[in-house]
């Protein structure tokens, strides 16, 4: 990788750090110099807030996180902890571990990983200063080793999942942490900063010389999807690792049940079923067979529709209408027609999968005019909200394909498609709030 692709402004990272001394005492173990050889800090002095501008001040000659060290920092009986915590917590990581020789299995595995100093500090600094980063570090771990697991599978690559699970977000720590807030809008440099950050993971670990070549490849490959629609590759189908794959998975897991949001097994049933193109198939059953996806009646349920059924009408006619005749243009560059090529598949598989979801809508005429029920009424505005942000990711992946010079335009029916799209998936996509309607 280049590394232009890892490079990070420091500040974000280095004021994490800063903010951690606050909490509990962070002090250096050995002087720091910067990048020019000249000695900025000693050894043995508190980072603090204090001294956050002096060390924005300098390039440093070595990462900031092999020069400190900090009290009560997270060692493996401390993840165990964390984890235990999770299974008794969370009713889905419980059915995980269901038995007393898979719980010490999974518990065993997580509290032997390898930690290295400044992988042990950086996770000190997620638990108390990126508590979200954290949690989801540990349920990952557990998810990832739970989805390795098998007939045949050694301890060797349980615990390998288990690493690439806990230390595939390390990257997050790295980046401006205002872009993880989940309702703000990203412009195209942040949303690059974002994506960027299975590649600074990588890095980090591959810093540490411990960790296998498959743990690493796979930590890279944990937003890439089979159809070729994730980042930062987009790798396609046999590209990505058989690890790369059950962290992929991971991902999405953690995610929904890191959201707060009502009924996260319900969300992740919808979820999972309109992406069976995107993840393993075989590791999608597992996670599907786990689930107990019916809410509790007493529940906020979240987001409602004012009528998904008309929503899920109109998005269908926009996968209907994509401009699939504008492939025939013999104008267009090789690359430009590859890039449709891939657009017009991502397409027809989100028609087939809304159909297989029983969301097409022919499907839908057979519900009749009468009022839905609640379930019912939760869970088509659930499959209509992932279907809106799908193709709000699939505008964005269009205009990233064709890459317009200066002064350039979209094809007309291009753009007539962007522009609806644009339309009608904003008020779903951004009214996915626990207990908000959209009119």
């Amino acid at each position: 990788m280049s590394m232009s692709e890892t490079d990070t402004d420091p500040q974000h990272f280095t004021r994490a750090v800063a903010e951690l001394g606050e909490v509990r005492p962070v002090l250096t173990h050995c002087a720091i110099f910067n990048s020019q050889g000249i000695k900025i800090i000693e050894q043995g002095v508190a980072v603090n807030l204090g001294l956050y501008e002096r060390l924005m001040q300098h390039r440093l000659s070595a990462p900031i996180e092999d020069s400190v060290s900090s009290e009560g920092a997270v060692t493996g009986a401390i993840l165990r902890g964390s984890a235990e915590a999770a299974l008794a917590s969370v009713p889905f990581y419980g059915r995980m571990a269901q038995d007393n020789a898979t719980r010490n299995l999974l518990l065993d595995t997580i509290e032997k990983l390898a930690l290295p100093a400044p992988m042990a500090f950086q996770l000190t600094l997620a638990r108390e200063v990126r508590p979200e980063v954290y949690f989801n570090s540990v349920r990952a771990a557990l998810t990832a080793a739970w989805l390795a697991r098998a007939p045949l599978v050694s301890r060797y690559d349980i615990g390998m999942a288990a690493a690439a699970g806990l230390l595939h977000d390390v990257g997050m720590l790295h980046i401006d942490p205002t872009l993880l807030q989940p309702a703000r809008a990203l412009d195209r440099s942040q949303r690059r900063q974002l994506y960027s950050h299975p590649l600074i993971s990588t890095a980090l670990l591959q810093r540490q010389h411990v960790y296998p070549k498959e743990v690493i490849r796979a930590v890279g490959e944990h937003h890439e999807f089979l159809n070729g629609s994730g980042y930062p590759r987009n790798l396609v189908g046999d590209a990505i690792s058989p690890l790369g794959r059950i962290l992929a998975l991971t991902e999405l897991v953690t995610a929904i049940f890191a959201s707060g949001r009502e009924a996260p097994e319900l969300r992740l049933s919808v979820v999972l079923r309109l992406n069976l193109h995107r993840y393993d198939p075989g590791l999608c059953s597992r996670v599907l067979g786990l689930l107990q996806p019916e809410p509790d009646p007493g529940a906020d349920p979240g987001v409602l529709l004012a009528d998904p059924v008309q929503r899920l009408l109109d998005l269908n006619q926009l996968l209907s209408d994509w401009p699939a005749a504008l492939r025939q243009d013999p104008g267009l560059s090789a690359e430009r027609q590859h890039g449709l090529d891939m657009l017009a598949r991502q397409v027809s598989e989100l028609h087939r999968a809304l159909a297989a979801s029983g969301a097409e809508a022919r499907q839908l005429a057979y519900l009749g005019s009468e009022p839905l029920d609640a379930h019912l009424k939760f869970e088509l505005s659930l499959l209509a909200g992932e279907a809106a942000w799908q193709l709000r990711a699939l505008a964005r992946q269009s205009r990233r394909r064709w890459r317009l010079e200066a002064d350039a335009s979209y094809p007309a029916p291009l753009a007539e498609w962007l522009e609806r799209t644009d339309a009608l998936v904003a008020p779903i996509a951004e009214a996915d709030q626990p207990g908000q309607a959209v009119q």
